[in-house]
């Protein structure tokens, strides 16, 4: 039995979503970034306070999750799949999660519901759309 070599280019778009979702469980900026092209756009269309609105780049991508990752004490417990809808536009999928998420320290956990706009092209993102409840996720801090 042959298994097709771990290339991007041999990802599906559903293979990157997997990915993406275990990079978010293992709070790994380098593991997301990595699935990101070098001149992908990264954009949160809902604005919270403390967020950028986007991401210019691969780099950008991993240099942002790091300091956001890295500074937040919140834990991603699960990541609970709602639906996901693959768009007529070849490589576009959306997806509709629940972020289940713990706060160590208070021992409270909580949800924030999402959507995720992804392009996918020869197996790496090359534009996310990321609607997060971002006011969600500042109400949940310590």
């Amino acid at each position: 039995m042959s298994h097709h070599p771990d290339t991007p280019a041999a990802r599906t778009p559903r293979e990157v979503l997997d990915r993406y979702y275990q990079a978010m469980l293992d709070k790994s900026a380098d593991d997301l970034a990595d699935l990101y092209a070098e001149d992908a756009v990264h954009e949160f269309p809902f604005t919270a306070p403390g967020f950028p609105p986007r991401y210019e780049g691969r780099e950008a991508v991993r240099a942002g999750y790091r300091a956001a990752w890295g500074a937040s004490p919140v834990r991603v417990a699960e990541v609970r799949r709602v639906a996901v809808h693959e768009a007529a536009e070849p490589g576009v999928l959306v997806a509709e999660h629940v972020v289940v998420a713990e706060l160590p320290s208070k021992g409270a956990a909580f949800t924030v519901p999402g959507l995720l706009v992804l392009h996918v092209h020869d197996g790496l993102l090359t534009k996310v759309r990321d609607y997060m409840d971002g006011l969600g996720l500042t109400r949940a801090k310590p």
